[in-house]
This record gives structure tokens, sequence and C-alpha cells, in this order.
């Protein structure tokens, strides 16, 4: 997580001014959450939720996402979702300290076991919805640098769960369904044969924006530019997520993606000469950007995730150690680029996970999810393939099994869903 600070959150006013106020009837502006909602509607009884995770340290996934529905959205005993955490697996205790202490001061019963959580050491699937946070822990790295958290395990042993007492519930998947792609898109058939409402993904597409930038679906996006920094693996999945999260956007858009390459050093360089990117478009994203370099061309271990979808649309994701914010940047036709970077606030308590948790709270609520599973299918799928680019020569992959079609949903970020009202069903 960055320590990167922005901004305060845009006002009611604010979102009125920049003609927010149409694209997001219903929603309400705040910095944080809108006070003048508590109270003003009943409060729905809470959904029982399990979690399964692999560690819970402070500031760790599990933290930032369970202690919210434990402590309330800022970690302060105030309001928080409508979820009740009715028991946890953790796969790595040791080093769960911090964790441990929380949840017996909740008096939350911890499983050995994911079927126990599931069912509550019971014979039936006790709760309303499960939280799979496979992401923190010692677990081993591959040789293309993706460690291999135990998210297809979790989720098998889930809905292994599911087949044998014969009930199904909404679970959610925290960032990439699976670090691998056979795995994730193991997961994702599992999920549609046995009828799984499934969720996935991380909280940067739902998180604060450092610009105003909204995109109606059926957009003319004439071109996009996105930039990430830190590992590849880790912040490749948000940066290319947040991409994606705009360019779905695009007129009659989404059908996947027909190949990836990954360039590195003066192949980088030479596919912005030859054209591939839209220099006014990366330029654009670059300048709203916090980074220690003034020249984009300075970044000696630059990176550029390079893919075609099957529209013609040309996909360009540079990932750069000097940046300090992902960040992306549409074209419009007839207009000028236009750039926002997706904001990794710290306090309180890295708020865009709350607005995640609002996301995650409307689904189970709701039995289904609030935005597409697909989209999280997608953007590990790339970043996989474009691993294997970059460990293979940087040689161009055909990926026919990224012909992903879905329908975007138009899902706001923050800070325009409401935390306080109750979930949307």
């Amino acid at each position: 997580m960055s320590d990167f600070q922005s901004p305060p959150g845009l006002s009611r006013r604010d979102c009125l001014r920049l003609g927010l106020g149409t694209a997001l009837a219903g929603f309400t502006c705040s910095p944080l959450f809108a006070q003048e909602s508590a109270g003003s509607q009943p409060s729905p009884t809470p959904k029982s939720v399990a979690a399964v995770i692999t560690v819970y340290f402070r500031n760790s996934h599990a933290d930032v996402l369970l202690t919210k529905i434990l402590e309330g959205w800022q970690h302060d005993g105030g309001p928080g979702p409508a979820l009740k955490l009715a028991s946890i697996y953790i796969d790595q205790p040791e080093g769960s300290e911090f964790g441990l202490e929380i949840l017996k001061r909740h008096g939350i019963p911890i499983f050995d076991s994911i079927e126990n959580a599931v069912t509550a050491g019971g014979n039936s699937v006790a709760v309303d919805g499960v939280l799979s946070i496979g992401e923190h822990g010692n677990y081993p790295v591959n040789d293309l640098g993706q460690q291999l958290y135990p998210r297809k395990r979790f989720f098998q042993e889930i809905t292994d769960t599911f087949q044998k007492f014969g009930r199904v519930v909404p679970v959610f998947n925290d960032k990439h369904i699976s670090t691998v792609w056979e795995d994730a898109k193991w997961m994702y058939d599992r999920s549609i044969e046995m009828k799984v409402p499934f969720m996935a993904g991380s909280s940067l597409p739902v998180a604060f924006r450092s610009h105003p930038l909204e995109l109606p679906v059926g957009s003319d996006i004439e071109a996009a530019v996105g930039i990430g920094y830190s590992g590849l693996d880790i912040y490749g999945f948000h940066a290319l997520e947040c991409y994606q999260r705009l360019v779905e956007c695009r007129r009659n858009a989404e059908h996947g993606v027909k190949w990836v390459r990954c360039l590195e050093g003066k192949a980088v360089w030479q596919a912005v000469d030859e054209g591939w990117v839209a220099p006014d478009v990366m330029d654009a994203v670059y300048d709203i950007i916090p980074k220690s370099k003034t020249n984009i061309r300075e970044d000696e271990g630059a990176v550029l995730f390079q893919f075609e979808y099957t529209d013609g649309f040309r996909g360009a994701q540079f990932m750069l150690p000097s940046a300090g914010l992902t960040g992306v940047a549409v074209k419009l036709k007839g207009q000028k680029p236009l750039a926002t970077g997706f904001e990794e606030r710290p306090e309180p308590r890295y708020p865009h996970f709350a607005y995640l948790l609002k996301g995650i709270e409307t689904m189970i609520h709701a039995g289904k999810p609030s935005y597409p599973v697909e989209r999280a299918l997608l953007t590990g799928g790339i970043l996989d393939r474009a691993l294997h680019s970059k460990f293979g020569n940087c040689r161009k992959l055909d990926t026919p099994e990224l012909a992903i079609a879905y329908i975007p949903v138009a899902y706001p970020h923050a800070p325009h869903p409401d935390l306080l009202a109750p979930p949307t069903k």
C-alpha cells in the first residue's frame, strides 16, 4: 500500500459543479461517508459471512476489510456494513497475533478447516456469504515472479463445502482471481457450473480519483494509456484493473484480448516512436502522477504491457519504478486526453477498502455480484500472459483464451456510494 497523500474528498457541491449529479444519481458525495443518511433509513438485518484468509496483521487486506465489519468503516467502533463476521479460517495463524486479539475481543470463532468455517462447525452452510482473502503471508514465488497464494485451494474447498451440503452463497475473492491463469480459469468455470455468485478484484477501481473522470458505457474512446508502479505481479494487477475499468466503457466492448506482449528497455520507447502509444495520451497521464523523474524516458526500468483487444483497440500499460501512483488517461473522439489517478489514501485505515467492502455488502444482500467478475478474469489473464512474455524473450503471445466477453456496470467509485445507506437489493 502506498503512503501517497491526497487532497480531501469531494463535497456535494463539488460533485454538482463537476456535473456528476446526474451520472451518480442516488449516491451521496462526502469525504468518507454521508453522515446525513444515518438514521434516515431503517437498518437492514446484517447478513452473516465467513472469512477464509491467509494472514491477519495490521493493515493486511484481512485487517482493512474484516476489521471494518467488526469495528466500523473507520475502525473506530462507529457504523459499519450490514454484515456480521460469523466464523473465520486463518491459513497462517503465525504472524496473525494482531488479528487473533481482535477476533478474541469480538468473540469470533476460529476454525481449523475451511469447511468448518463455512458451516460454523455444523452440518450445513451456516452463512450468507464468504470472503476469500488470499493476500499477504509466507507463500512461494514462481519463476515468473508470481506469488502463489492459495486462492484456488480456498475456492475449491469453499465450493466443495457448498456441494457437500447442497447450498450456494455469494463468494468474494480479493484481488486476482488467482495469480496463475489456469487456476483462475478453473475457479471461474466452477463458479459458472455451480451457479456461485462470484465477485473478485482489488480496491483501486472503486478508490478515490485524483481528477474527475467519468465515462459512460458506450463512449467513443480512441486511445488509452496506463501507468503503474511497484512489482509487476502485485501492482501490475492493480494497474491493469484500473485501466480495464475505463476502457471497458468503450463502444461495443467488452469481447476480450487477442494477443499480449511485454516490452522492456529500448523496445518500450521504440513502440512509442512507432505509434503504438499515443504520445499526447501518455503525456497526459504522466503529467498527473507524482514521480521521481522529470521525463518518462529517463525511467530505465520501464516496462510496457502491450496488448490488442479483439475489436482492434490497442492496450498500453506502463510499469514505471519512478511513479508513485496508478493512473490512466483516455482520449475521447474529438477531445483532448483526460487523466486521473487512483488514490490509496492511508487514513482512516485505507478508506478505499471501505468502498470495496460496500460493493461486497451489496453483493451479499442482493445475491448477485455488484460488477462483473469477468473484468478480474480478463485483467489477471493479461497480466499472466505479459509475465510469460517477459520471461520468454518478450515474444508476442496469441491469447484466444482471453476472448472474454462481458457487459460493464457503471458501479461508482469513492466517495460517491453512501456507506451508511442500506445495501441495494
